[in-house]
């Protein structure tokens, strides 16, 4: 049966590793730097405005939050990375509850938002990496696609498959929340994560 990804709800946020919900659903974890777009990327996808809170600053998601989608999978969103303007504690306990949560076994699939218009960063490249880890599926989003020249769309996503070292079972994506382009693709991709 297809998955209905308008029928979503928030179950909790997770502060700490006690948290973590470990009740064998499939835990689609959603990361990405701070301005990236996370949110709306999420907000996109279960085809409401402001579930996901876009923040007026970014950085304001500080906990792992859990979305049950349809009743058959977590949408879990993970903390916005790279921020420089949070307290060093604020961003060690940031950073230690990631670690945690990489580290549970938990997560059955990765999708991590990048930015169509730039090389990855190294905090997107170290990302990327902590997935790689954890021997999961990556689905990686090329967000704001709509800022782009149609020439620059496929170099631009050459140099993201590069600089990230995409292995062959990972998945591309090009993306714009603001425009709804590839949202079929990314739904699809999806769906096939959770099975």
């Amino acid at each position: 049966m297809p998955l209905n990804f308008n029928r979503v709800e928030f179950i909790r946020s997770a502060a700490s590793p006690r948290d973590f919900l470990r009740d064998g659903l499939p835990q689609l974890a959603f990361a990405g730097r701070s301005n990236v777009g996370k949110s709306s990327v999420i907000n996109r996808v279960v085809s409401r405005k402001n579930f996901a809170r876009v923040g007026a600053s970014p950085g304001k998601t500080s906990q792992i939050n859990y979305f049950l989608l349809d009743g058959r999978a977590y949408l879990v969103d993970l903390p916005g990375y790279g921020y420089a303007k949070v307290s060093k504690a604020e961003r060690d306990r940031w950073g230690a509850l990631m670690e945690a949560y990489f580290a549970s076994g938990l997560i059955t699939h990765g999708v991590m938002i990048v930015d169509a218009r730039h090389k990855p960063t190294a905090d997107d490249g170290t990302m990327a990496e902590w997935f790689f880890q954890t021997g999961c599926p990556l689905l990686v989003v090329a967000n704001k696609l709509d800022k782009l020249k149609k020439s620059e769309v496929e170099p631009n996503l050459q140099t993201i498959r590069e600089t990230l070292s995409l292995r062959s079972g990972d998945h591309l994506v090009p993306f714009s929340a603001e425009k709804g382009t590839g949202k079929e693709e990314l739904l699809e991709r999806l769906e096939a994560a959770i099975g």
